[in-house]
């Protein structure tokens, strides 16, 4: 696989068209943090880890309101392996006009674009999700 995180965010893209209430995902560091980051922002209620040793899986609970429409609407794959984006502390864009949210990889970890512009921090643009 050459792209894991866009396989991460089609999986779940994919779980919330067929109104999954889960879905399981191959674990990694980096996959834990755009959870962990996903669940801080209020796209999905939680997420736990299944398994042990280097084959584990991230089973991650999706939010869905009481009409049973999700709160995720758009997950989409910025930076690519084909095309990598980088933006600086200031060029950080907004989704939505600010209701969504950017996942970027810094030089401290993984952030929200938010919480990136506000450290004063740019790096490459992972996802964005409204």
């Amino acid at each position: 696989m050459t792209d894991p995180i866009a396989d991460m965010l089609t999986r779940i893209r994919n779980a919330v068209a067929a109104k999954h209430t889960r879905v399981d995902i191959p674990g990694s560091k980096l996959k834990m943090e755009v959870a962990r980051i996903l669940k801080e922002e209020g796209y999905i209620n939680s997420f736990s880890t299944k398994g042990e040793g280097i084959k584990y899986m991230i089973r991650v609970f999706l939010r869905y309101d009481a009409k049973g429409t999700s709160s995720i609407t758009h997950l989409s794959r910025v930076s690519r392996p084909g095309r990598r984006v980088y933006v600086g502390s200031s060029e950080i864009p907004k989704v939505l006009g600010g209701y969504g949210v950017n996942i970027v990889s810094t030089s401290k970890g993984l952030m929200s674009g938010k919480r990136a512009k506000a450290e004063n921090i740019g790096g490459e643009i992972l996802a964005e999700i409204y």
